[in-house]
């Protein structure tokens, strides 16, 4: 894979590490800039802790996550688990860090979830990519940038229509650095809730894998919106 700066936007702390942290470790390997950014800390997801203290651990988490693979982790710790909405705040402020970190390649949710959080991440992806590259939005056209692409991740929650049409080869050095910091992570473990993310994870990797005839691959989906993003 060619070395570009990614930005890959979650709705929770998890989300993005799952489905898009094999990528992300395979651009650090290959020179590029990763950065992990969760719109919630995801602190509802816990049968036993209280969201206070879940949202303390899993912010640990992910930045032990993003270090283990080299890339950087950015929490926006103000919102909240279940109650993501399509904010022109949020946005706003996803859009100037947009603008800051100036990605080649975003990575967000597919936009039909059974989940709103996830829906609203995604169109709160899409809006900040447009207003990152919009003249006139705020008052420093100079650091105005146009992202060069958005593509759309693989989520089990988000499978409605999703149709992979990109196929990223994933060494087996990053599949090992991903394998090792995900196990980091409570819930990928299966402690919530029981649902084992790692083994779903990893043999999505080997099945996309077999399809785009390589040992791993991760699957993505192109922009189901081109209209509402190629005018940034």
């Amino acid at each position: 894979m060619k070395p570009r700066t990614i930005i890959a936007i979650g709705a929770h702390i998890g989300d993005m590490d799952l489905a898009a942290g094999p990528i992300l470790a395979q651009n650090v390997l290959d020179g590029g800039e990763s950065i992990l950014v969760a719109l919630t800390p995801g602190e509802r997801g816990h049968p036993r802790l209280s969201a206070d203290e879940y949202k303390t651990q899993k912010i640990k988490e992910t930045y032990s996550f993003a270090d283990t693979i080299g890339a950087s982790a950015i929490v926006f710790d103000d919102q909240s688990d279940g109650f993501l909405l399509q904010d022109e705040d949020v946005t706003d402020q996803l859009a100037m860090l947009i603008r800051e970190r100036k990605p080649d390649l975003v990575l967000a949710h597919w936009p039909h979830s059974m989940h709103s959080d996830h829906e609203n991440a995604s169109h709160i992806a899409q809006r900040a990519r447009f207003l990152a590259g919009l003249p006139g939005h705020r008052e420093n056209d100079r650091d105005r940038h146009g992202v060069q692409q958005i593509l759309y991740t693989e989520n089990w929650e988000d499978a409605q229509d999703f149709e992979a049409d990109t196929f990223v080869k994933i060494s087996p050095e990053a599949q090992r650095l991903w394998t090792q910091a995900i196990s980091g992570q409570a819930f990928a473990r299966g402690e919530t809730y029981g649902f084992r993310y790692i083994d779903y994870y990893s043999a999505q990797m080997i099945m996309r894998g077999c399809l785009a005839s390589t040992e791993f691959a991760v699957a993505l989906a192109s922009d189901p919106f081109p209209s509402m993003t190629e005018l940034a």
